[in-house]
């Protein structure tokens, strides 16, 4: 099921653009020559860690329960291999949102469908297990879901950059893991033939909830925010 998708316009780092692969093992990373010679990945990842922080700690605060990091990759990747490197579960409910504002970008929030459900039982009250199905009032809860943890995520990145970044409304999806990626793997690829991948795994302490989060950016998106760190 997909419910009404709002898609924010892109930046101008487009098809044909042959970057180089990222050195994932190293200090720095290696981008496109025309807006980004090099990257020191270290700091970036620190900058990324910082948005990835306040998002779950807005999370945190929606289902009343403590959620921390498990894992966070960063990777420059060929957007057509995203569906390859994600390794989510074959039945899940996303909910995706676009970024728009000084610059552009997709995010997805990931979870098993039981997990959605669970959440979705935590937000109303009922004892875990009752929410069996996903209808309006479910959909309208996860995308609410979505919302904060972006909106949580961007302000950390407006914060340090003074750039203005606003979730679009989300949509939520509740599919195969191929049919919910691929909707904003199809958006993308009209225009872009690479992304920059973060990838966040997040768990309570319990393993109650688990869950990841997603945020695809071009290389537009990552030069602003470089270019606007405050010093």
């Amino acid at each position: 099921m997909l419910s009404s998708a709002h898609c924010a316009g892109r930046s101008s780092n487009r098809k044909g653009n042959n970057p180089d692969t990222l050195v994932e093992n190293g200090s720095t990373a290696t981008l496109p020559g025309n807006t980004l010679a090099s990257v020191n990945l270290p700091e970036w990842t620190w900058f990324v860690g910082k948005g990835v922080s306040n998002a779950l700690s807005g999370l945190s605060q929606m289902v009343g329960k403590e959620l921390g990091v498990t894992s966070m990759d960063l990777k420059w990747t060929p957007a057509s291999k995203l569906i390859d490197i994600l390794d989510i579960p074959d039945n899940i409910t996303g909910i995706y949102l676009t970024i728009e504002g000084d610059t552009t970008g997709h995010m997805l929030l990931l979870h098993d469908t039981k997990i959605a459900l669970q959440l979705v039982d935590r937000q109303l009250g009922l004892p875990k297990g009752s929410t069996q199905v996903l209808d309006e009032m479910e959909y309208s809860i996860l995308g609410e879901m979505g919302n904060i943890t972006s909106s949580f995520f961007l302000n950390a990145l407006a914060d340090m950059t003074n750039l203005v970044l606003m979730p679009s409304p989300p949509s939520v999806l509740n599919d195969t893991a191929g049919a919910v990626v691929t909707v904003p793997l199809t958006l993308i690829m009209e225009e872009y033939e690479n992304v920059f991948v973060i990838r966040t795994t997040f768990k309570a302490e319990d393993d109650d909830i688990k869950g990841t989060f997603i945020v695809l950016i071009a290389m537009d998106f990552m030069t602003i925010l470089i270019d606007h760190i405050k010093k």
